[in-house]
């Protein structure tokens, strides 16, 4: 039911969907070298994501530069922590210094930082091999990652669907075994949405101001960067550089499921009374029995100041109030290099009553101020991530698809996505904990990689 990467085929010496563990193991003990294990990856990305659209840039030079300081340093037994070695992938609206950062747009087309973004300081300091930039929904606003310059990116999981969006391209990516991980953003949605349409997990941090230093932002108050990895515990790996924490679990461990006894998960009723895919409820109901036979402590609770649509339309209406503000700053009015739908849409909140803007901010503030006391009695929240699967590119994106995945954004909390399969659906499932307590979702990663559904 949960859906792993972990079982991945051994025969492939190189495949990276098989798992650090392995892959840190073979790395270890000489079976596999940096360099072969980078130009496998380059390989597949040249020979499939010609039809997938999931890279902007293709680093591949700077990719066998990363390889080869990493096989020197395993060579002389000094690698730098478990990913040493590792593909990965950025959304490209994360700034690497020496390449473009468009942020899926024309209008940034040629523009070349000169530092790292931290969240990118972090990864490379821990020796992982970058093959490129990622495509996204254009400037980060929107849920297909259609891009209209960039190309229209695939689902590998299913012909002519989207990946999500914003960050399509890291799930399509992650989904495709191009790299072991990828790094999107998300401001209501934008990891844990492709996450979910791509059958991996991915991670949205707390609200933590020094992870979007460097990246270009829709809305500062709800962006997070987060990874998305093809295993619970894979993700916590990386999850926890990105953090700036010890990385060295889950290697060389093994969680069981008394991890959840005693934990106290609570389900949201507005959120399942939402238009909610009746596999993704059953999926619901099938890892929240698992969770309940393992020990967790489930309950329902109902909290009718969160009206889920209503509040998605707020949040929307402030980033692109935001964004529109940034925009202008960047690049000046009539927002040359931006399409005319992103315009249009950037423009909007110029035609609504400031008491309307007003508004749609007192709905989020007062989120937050209920935090305190949602959390009080209980750990984690568990609820649908997306209300519905991935949908054919060229159908009308559903307006619902973030109300449930903004909650997290609005009051500034960790959450994790966890893909599930369910009557020949791939669904997701999230686990929302209170801002801060990132370390008690990551700590759930080897349990939840375990979990067994009758």
């Amino acid at each position: 039911m949960i859906l792993t990467a972990q079982a991945g085929s051994d025969s492939d010496p190189l495949n990276p969907q098989i798992g650090i563990e392995r892959l840190h193991a073979r790395l270890r003990a000489g079976a596999l070298d940096p360099v072969e294990l980078a130009q496998a990856c380059l390989g597949r990305v040249a020979s499939m994501d010609p039809a997938l659209h999931s890279f902007i840039t293709i680093s591949r030079e700077r990719a066998l530069e990363d390889a080869q300081a990493s096989r020197a340093r395993w060579r002389s037994g000094r690698p730098l922590g478990p990913c040493d070695g590792l593909p990965i992938a950025l959304k490209d609206n994360i700034d690497v210094a020496g390449l473009p950062c468009t942020a899926g747009t024309e209008a940034f087309r040629h523009r070349v930082p000169t530092e790292d973004a931290v969240v990118a300081a972090r990864l490379r300091r821990a020796g992982t091999v970058l093959l490129g930039k990622l495509n996204m929904h254009e400037a980060a606003l929107g849920a297909t990652t259609d891009n209209p310059v960039y190309g229209r990116c695939m689902n590998p999981l299913f012909e002519g669907h989207t990946p999500g969006g914003s960050s399509g391209g890291s799930g399509a990516a992650v989904a495709a075994g191009f790299v072991s991980m990828a790094v999107g953003t998300d401001t209501m949605g934008s990891v844990r949405i492709p996450a979910a349409y791509c059958g991996v997990f991915g991670f949205k941090p707390s609200g933590q101001d020094v992870l979007n230093s460097g990246i270009v932002p829709l809305h500062a108050g709800f962006d997070s960067p987060g990874p998305l990895a093809r295993s619970a515990s894979d993700l916590a790996v990386f999850a926890r550089i990105m953090l700036d924490r010890p990385a060295t679990a889950p290697l060389g461990k093994r969680s069981d499921q008394r991890t959840w006894a005693g934990l106290r998960i609570a389900r949201i009723n507005e959120a399942e009374r939402c238009a909610v895919d009746p596999a993704i409820l059953a999926g619901l109901e099938a890892v929240s029995e698992a969770w309940s036979r393992a020990g967790a402590r489930i309950s329902q609770l109902s909290w009718p100041d969160w009206q889920p649509s209503l509040a998605r339309r707020a949040g929307l209406l402030l980033c692109e109030a935001e964004g529109l503000a940034w925009w202008r700053q960047a690049i000046g009015d009539p927002l040359p290099g931006l399409s005319a739908e992103l315009s249009a849409m950037l423009r909007y909140p110029l035609s609504v009553p400031p008491a309307r803007l007003e508004r749609a901010a007192s709905m989020v503030t007062e989120l937050r101020r209920a935090v305190p006391a949602l959390f009080s009695e209980i750990d984690v929240l568990l609820l649908p991530t997306s209300t519905r699967p991935s949908f054919p590119h060229g159908q009308s994106a559903p307006a619902d698809q973030a109300d449930l995945t903004a909650l997290a954004n609005f009051i500034g909390a960790p959450a994790w996505a966890i893909p599930f399969q369910s009557q020949g659906t791939v669904g997701s499932l999230q686990l929302i904990a209170a801002p801060g307590r990132d370390d008690l979702l990551l700590s759930l990663a080897g349990a939840i990689d375990q979990t067994e559904v009758r």
